[in-house]
């Protein structure tokens, strides 16, 4: 309301003006008063006024227009290269398709099912209480009056605002966050790995994972030519590496997951990428993903040792991306963290191999993607480095403290004897009970359609089936690309090719999530089955 009346005002001066102007003006409507600080008059009873007018040379009133600083030459060529395909050509034609149906366009569905991404709270999944009740609380403290929030979520928002700047997470917080927070981590840490220490100081809040994998990334890379550092990651893999790779022109070095053994990490793989890579770089770090994306496999604690024991012997830095870690739903697997695996390796292992790990508030049961929160636990790394790492950090100020409040929840959560534990153990076993259930339903469906073979989910949010596609099946495009492009278009189901991944030559998979409501994922499902078998159908008559 207050707003609109300097408007007013300012209509009661224009009509003032009007009348007050000389009657033969408003025939002149368009014509210029050059006079200096004069009113420019547009039409009768509307005034423009300028506080300078420029003067072109009537030399240059037909000059060249200026032509962009930056353009498609001159960009960075290394951002040319970045591809991320979980955001890519098929969720712009989504989206695309998604403002069709808007404006009344018409689609033989009614909606656009996006299973390409693991989004948890846009595919309906609700938040954790007392996650959001805390961090309201934080971000409103004046609610620590209100009966509604109980004394548990009170009284972890105040230790929470104890360690913000004026007590406020408007503030700025440490670079490597709030000390609170990175304590509460640390004895996570320490609880999850059944007693392995764990060191406050070595634990740093970021912006999702991404944001400390990208960091460590920075500090990896260097040299030039057959110096320049190879990164080893696993194919499949999650496009945040290779994307990350390409920017900050590292080498990309692909060590193959083993499809047919449910995509488990063979050693044999592992030398042989390694002793190829050396030949054009010189490999510094190997990336896991475990619980993996997109394959949702999970690695045995065999596995993880052999990785730690190639990694000491040819001397990289490890990258344990755990964000799945609450994400496991087979009875036959157990997360273990590659922290407490080096530890009961001995000391020998733990005191030496320099070891990140990663963890996020977007995963696991929350599912909360948007807070951005996340941490890293980095160990053995040179006191020299870690104190240039810290630099970087300050670079980018700090981590969103709404974020930081979030992972600070997940590693504190209610106790058995505090007053919110029943509905958050009873919230938290819905949501896992309910994905493990989709794990299994989504594995069973796929695996019954001829053409089709899902290995097993036995972790993260994803499925990656192999699909076999008739030789004809291009049209100008990769074959995986125009199935998840035809599916897209007949059935409004959004997936992502296996290429954007990675895979074998010669094999194509789609990645797709397991988070839609279990009757929308059973329709999702039977839908992919009958395209499947149409599209077979289709392009086996060609051959």
């Amino acid at each position: 309301m207050y707003r609109l009346q300097p408007l007013a005002s300012r209509s009661f001066i224009a009509v003032a003006l009007d009348q007050c102007l000389p009657v033969s003006l408003p025939s002149l409507t368009g014509v210029r008063h050059k006079s200096q600080g004069a009113p420019t008059l547009e039409r009768s009873g509307q005034m423009r006024f300028s506080t300078a007018e420029a003067t072109v040379p009537a030399g240059r009133l037909h000059r060249k227009p200026r032509e962009k600083t930056l353009t498609m030459d001159t960009l960075n060529p290394q951002v040319k290269a970045v591809e991320y395909a979980v955001r890519g050509p098929i969720v712009i034609k989504a989206g695309e398709i998604e403002r069709c149906l808007e404006e009344g366009g018409r689609k033989p569905f009614s909606e656009v099912i996006k299973a390409n991404i693991g989004d948890a709270h846009a595919m309906g999944q609700q938040p954790i209480t007392f996650l959001r009740q805390v961090v309201a609380l934080c971000t409103f403290p004046e609610l620590m009056d209100s009966p509604s929030f109980p004394e548990d979520a009170k009284w972890r928002a105040r230790r929470i605002l104890q360690g913000c700047g004026g007590h406020s997470i408007g503030s700025y917080s440490a670079s490597a966050g709030v000390e609170n927070i990175r304590k509460d981590i640390a004895a996570y840490i320490e609880q999850r790995d059944e007693g392995v220490p764990s060191n406050w100081e070595d634990i740093y809040l970021t912006t999702g994972a991404s944001d400390g994998i990208m960091t460590i990334l920075r500090l990896l890379v260097s040299g030039k030519d057959s110096s320049r550092t190879g990164v080893m990651i696993p194919i499949p893999q999650y496009p945040l590496y290779s994307a990350a790779i390409s920017e900050m022109e590292a080498v990309q070095v692909n060590y193959y997951l083993d499809e047919e053994n449910c995509w488990a990490l063979d050693i044999n793989e592992l030398h042989r990428a390694h002793q190829a890579a050396k030949q054009h770089c010189q490999p510094r770090v190997i990336c896991i993903i475990n619980p993996g994306n997109p394959t949702g496999q999970v690695q045995s604690k065999k596995c993880i040792e052999e990785v730690l024991h190639f990694a000491f012997e040819e001397n990289l830095f490890v990258m344990s991306d755990e964000v799945y870690q609450d994400n496991v739903y087979s009875p036959d697997c157990q997360f273990h963290s590659f922290k407490k695996v080096l530890y009961e390796m001995g000391p020998e292992y733990f005191n030496s191999v320099e070891l990140a790990s990663f963890h996020s508030t977007s995963k696991g049961y929350t599912g909360e993607c948007g807070f951005r929160g996340g941490y890293m636990e980095v160990i053995n790394m040179d006191p020299e480095v870690k104190g240039q790492m810290l630099k970087l950090l300050s670079v980018r100020l700090c981590p969103p403290l709404s974020g930081q409040a979030a992972m600070d929840v997940i590693v504190n959560p209610p106790q058995a004897d505090e007053l919110s534990f029943q509905q958050f153990q009873q919230e938290k076993s819905s949501v896992l009970g309910a994905l493990a259930e989709k794990a299994r339903l989504t594995e069973e469906i796929l695996n019954s359609v001829p053409g089709i073979k899902c290995n097993p989910v036995q972790g993260a949010m994803y499925a990656f089936p192999r699909i076999f596609i008739p030789p004809k099946a291009t049209l100008g495009m990769q074959p995986d690309m125009l199935y998840c492009l035809r599916l897209l278009e007949e059935t409004g189901i959004c997936v992502v090719p296996g290429s954007g991944f990675g895979q074998k030559d010669g094999t194509y998979h789609f990645r797709m999530t397991i988070l839609p409501p279990t009757e929308k994922l059973k329709m999702l499902l039977g839908k992919v089955r009958d395209f499947h078998l149409g599209f077979l159908k289709e392009f086996s008559a060609l051959n």
